[in-house]
């Protein structure tokens, strides 16, 4: 009679658990990874991805807005021969097209005295008042300043000619880890209007931002009023597509 091999019975795994315990590690691991990286958001670019963002839910037409397809190029070129031409069919100076536009798109600003438009025979000058644009003592733009810088790059964007921004201030002190003096600050406030010029379609070989300080009033700095005037940013816009600006002169008239 053959003999029954005996089945040897598996021992029981008294560890398995340790698979679904390594599992949930690992999964949690990464839960708090995913929200230190959401936590470290860089203010700057997370404020511009807000700014997108409120643009795209409450103004629906941009949502619908066609991705564009081509040489955007020529398209610039084509856009900025339709500008310079006047409604008679006659050339018009681009300078005095921009100027057009802009005192039709800020007929508002330029009655309020927080907007200044100036031309003489080589520039055109758009001053700017800070407080449309920054925080006090702050070059991080608050919500206020990417509508109204939008709105001049789609004004500019057509043209060729250089644009220098230039960045002025009051004569308070200021002294921080970020700006210690008056130069920093105005520096740091007209790089970002480039750079806000850049993102909305201003061809960024165009640019340029200067930063003056204190050092060019308009205005009387005793009084507060004085002060806010000399709190400006003005974008330089030349005549000439080969000439840039090499030197400012304080406008001492309103």
């Amino acid at each position: 009679m053959a003999r029954r091999q005996r089945r040897q019975e598996e021992p029981i795994n008294h560890e398995r658990w340790l698979v679904s315990y390594a599992d949930f590690i690992t999964l949690l691991f990464a839960f708090f990874v995913v929200m230190y990286s959401i936590s470290s958001i860089n203010e700057g670019k997370y404020k511009v991805l807000s700014d997108s963002m409120e643009g795209v839910f409450s103004q629906p037409e941009r949502a619908i807005k066609p991705i564009p397809i081509g040489d955007e190029r020529f398209k610039g070129e084509a856009n900025a021969e339709e500008a310079t031409v006047s409604a008679g069919g006659l050339p018009q100076d681009p300078l005095d097209n921009i100027a057009e536009q802009i005192r039709a798109e800020f007929d508002g600003l330029l009655g309020d005295g927080k907007l200044h438009v100036r031309a003489n025979e080589m520039w055109l000058e758009l001053e700017l008042s800070s407080s449309l644009l920054f925080p006090s003592g702050d070059a991080l733009p608050h919500q206020d300043a990417f509508d109204i810088i939008e709105k001049i790059s789609t004004i500019l964007a057509p043209f060729d000619n250089p644009i220098q921004v230039e960045g002025f201030t009051d004569n308070l002190p200021i002294s921080t880890p970020q700006y210690p003096t008056n130069w920093e600050l105005s520096a740091a406030r007209a790089a970002s209007i480039v750079r806000m010029l850049a993102m909305d379609g201003v061809q960024p070989e165009r640019l340029a931002a200067v930063g003056y300080g204190e050092f060019q009033p308009i205005a009387d700095n005793t009084e507060a009023v004085g002060r806010a005037r000399n709190r400006r940013v003005v974008l330089v816009i030349s005549r000439n597509v080969d000439t840039r600006r090499q030197s400012t002169e304080a406008t001492k008239t309103p």
